[in-house]
């Protein structure tokens, strides 16, 4: 554990950030001896991370093999050695011009069918993003028309509900008992033969006042 640890610092540091810096320098000194130097130490760097990204799971368990990267990344940096010029100048310069040809063929086949593979999943993306736009657009408003449709529903019994309050007649008065009506009529009948009385009884009186007086002028 400990052994990687220190190989991911030494590869950090000294693999990576102190060889970017340089880079830096040469790129700004515009120096071409160095520029170089630098371009040929990347290709070769590019190519030890890919292949340690593959040792770092079978090779781990081999012993010293942390330390033979340290020491593999200090061969390559140092000035005396000049293992990234070496590594570049004897096999990667050669095998990369041989087949440069094939890769660029390789590389504008992966591009055009990356492309095409892009394409053909964006338009499949885009059809599926508007089937569910379109499905979901459909279920809002078909939810909405039955909101609105129990909406009126309700709105025109409130509207009935209204309109027959209005328009019902007040209930007659409740008939009265037939004890009361016997009554009132028999008051009635009492009343009628009580008038007739008084009136006869007035006649009388006033008839015979009249006779006294003619008697008492003869």
């Amino acid at each position: 554990m400990v052994s990687w640890i220190i190989s991911r610092l030494v590869v950090l540091i000294f693999g990576t950030l102190y060889p970017a810096y340089y880079s830096y320098k040469a790129v700004k000194s515009k120096d071409i001896k160095e520029y170089v130097k630098w371009m040929m130490y990347w290709i070769i760097f590019a190519l030890f991370t890919t292949a340690e990204t593959f040792t770092d799971i079978f090779l781990c368990w081999f012993p010293f093999y942390y330390e033979l990267k340290i020491a593999f990344v200090a061969w390559l940096l140092s000035p005396y050695t000049k293992g990234s010029s070496l590594l570049y100048r004897k096999f990667v310069h050669p095998t990369l011009s041989s087949k440069e040809k094939e890769i660029d063929d390789c590389l504008v086949q992966a591009k055009d069918r990356s492309y095409d593979a892009l394409v053909h999943f964006g338009k499949r993306g885009l059809n599926v993003a508007a089937t569910a736009a379109v499905m979901a657009a459909s279920k809002s408003q078909g939810a909405l028309t039955e909101r609105l449709r129990s909406f009126s529903m309700q709105d025109l019994t409130t509207i009935r509900g209204e309109s027959s309050s209005t328009v019902t007649p007040s209930p007659p008065p409740p008939p009265a008992p037939s004890g009361s009506v016997r009554s009132s009529s028999k008051e009635s009948r009492s009343k009628a033969s009580k008038s007739a009385s008084d009136s006869i009884g007035r006649s009388e009186c006033a008839c015979c006042t009249v006779c006294q007086a003619v008697q008492g002028t003869a």
